[in-house]
């Protein structure tokens, strides 16, 4: 049973929506980022990984809430293109980029990025 006097008093406490996306930047770090990312099936993350989820702060840093996945993925793979560009970021990150990276890099994931095209990549 939802009692809305524990959302309420909890509510500073609960940065992030039902599906587990963080509301913004403030309350991420490195080592939230590790417990994520662990959530998500991966042992470590690589500088490799780091770089990517960094990208993708940035890009909400700049671009806020207004850039949709589309967008982002094609800035993505503009910035990833001497590493291989889209097959590179989905190595990385084999459930997309963009909803596995955004959720570990604690931004909110883009509109429409629940579209199979920019999930799954095998």
């Amino acid at each position: 049973m939802l009692d809305i006097n524990h959302i309420i008093e909890d509510e500073a406490h609960n940065y992030s929506d039902p599906e587990g996306n963080m509301y913004g930047l403030d309350h991420w770090s490195p080592l939230l980022a590790m417990q994520l990312a662990r959530a998500e099936g991966f042992e470590e993350l690589t500088d490799a990984h780091w770089h990517v989820v960094y990208a993708l702060r940035n890009l909400y840093r700049r671009y806020g809430s207004t850039m949709t996945a589309r967008k982002m993925t094609e800035m993505l793979e503009r910035d990833f293109v001497d590493e291989g560009g889209r097959r590179y970021l989905y190595e990385l990150f084999p459930k997309g980029p963009i909803n596995q990276g955004s959720h570990i890099a604690g931004v909110p994931v883009p509109l429409n990025a629940s579209d199979p095209s920019f999930g799954w990549a095998g």
